[in-house]
């Protein structure tokens, strides 16, 4: 009996561990970009970002000039007795009682640092990352050397209300629509119910690449591409058939004895609808409303087509895309621009996560 428990709390404790530990390895990239977005260029380009954490490195504790010292850099020398090239002093030579002897420089204008390695951390943060992604802000940064490079900035302020003006509405809309529709094929009884609920399932294997072009003709003919109306209707044509079919499982799951009493005190198909059958739909509403925003807010290529590159409706996607583009080199304004990009998505799933797995599991269990 006892080997029968603790077997199982043995089997408990082992899936929770798994668990754990597969929520760290995908939470370690997260905090990686988050972390690096706050270093400046040259720390990110030169050091990674788990510094952040204590480590041992070596730091100077006494210096020697080679002048002073006699030394010939094109030759032997010997240094705390020592011997080496420059090119060994350059990559640092270790001493028997734990130091590090390294020359630092040129033959010229070089130095030498007697090196002891000790425990340090690396919290060098600056919000100078963010001004230039967000504000536009030009950025003076001083090279190791002493020169000062000019910096232009990435404004993404309109990028991330743009998106906003995109992922809201391309929300709402099949959310609404689907709503009604989940509503029908659930509780209505209407000639080829059957047939068309059947037609709405078949369209999720469907892939949304093949309507792109035909729908951007349509667009061409209508006026209406590059506009923000021909990115909503695409989203939500796109979105429709898994909105419906995820709110069907979940509304024909519903107490029909709640809605056949509302029924029966004389209540309409709408009034059922919006005083009983949205209020307890909230689940599976918002476990849709989290699957869709995050679609739309990392959508590329539906925005690509169907805005083009007008920078007036260019979305964050676009706009990180064109930071890669043109400045591949600099991490620390992609990973500032990453992490604002990552913001609002996260914002709405924690703020919706109580419903997600209510919604997800709607309707799957009967009885």
């Amino acid at each position: 009996m006892y080997s029968g428990k603790l077997r199982k709390r043995l089997g408990k404790l082992l899936v929770n561990l798994t668990l754990l530990l597969l929520v760290l390895i995908w939470t370690i990239p997260t905090v990686g970009i988050f972390i690096s977005s706050f270093r400046n260029r040259d720390k990110i380009a030169t050091t990674g970002w788990w510094r952040v954490f204590p480590y041992r490195d070596w730091q100077p504790v006494r210096e020697i000039d080679p002048e002073e010292a006699g030394l010939d850099p094109n030759g032997i020398m010997e240094i705390e007795g020592i011997t080496g090239t420059f090119e060994e002093f350059r990559a640092g030579i270790q001493t028997p009682d734990g130091k590090q002897i390294t020359w630092i420089g040129n033959k010229r204008i070089g130095k030498i640092q007697i090196q002891e390695q000790v425990w340090t951390v690396d919290w060098d943060f600056t919000l100078e990352n963010y001004k230039q992604v967000l504000g536009g802000q030009d950025f003076e940064f001083k090279r190791p050397d002493g020169t000062v490079e000019v910096v232009p900035g990435d404004n993404m302020i309109n990028a991330f209300l743009n998106s906003l003006a995109v992922a809201i509405p391309s929300t709402a809309i099949p959310i609404l629509i689907a709503a009604f529709a989940a509503y029908a094929f659930a509780w209505m009884k209407f000639p080829g119910r059957r047939g068309m609920f059947t037609l709405v399932v078949a369209l999720l294997v469907v892939p949304l690449q093949i309507a792109l072009v035909p729908i951007l003709r349509d667009y061409r003919a209508l006026n209406l591409n590059g506009t923000f109306l021909a990115i909503w209707l695409a989203h939500t044509g796109f979105g429709l058939a898994l909105a419906t079919y995820l709110l069907y499982n979940y509304i024909s799951a519903l107490p029909r004895d709640i809605l056949e009493s509302a029924f029966i005190d004389g209540a309409s198909h709408f009034t059922v609808f919006t005083r009983l059958v949205l209020p307890l739909s909230v689940p599976a509403l918002a476990s849709f409303a989290i699957f869709q925003f995050l679609w739309v807010w990392n959508d590329y290529l539906v925005a690509l087509i169907f805005l083009g590159g007008n920078p007036e409706f260019e979305l964050v996607t676009q706009r990180m895309a064109a930071i890669v583009g043109a400045r591949g080199q600099d991490w620390h304004l992609l990973t500032a621009g990453a992490f604002v990009s990552m913001i609002l998505p996260l914002t709405v799933f924690f703020s919706l996560q109580r419903f997600f797995v209510r919604g997800l599991l709607a309707g799957s269990v009967k009885g």
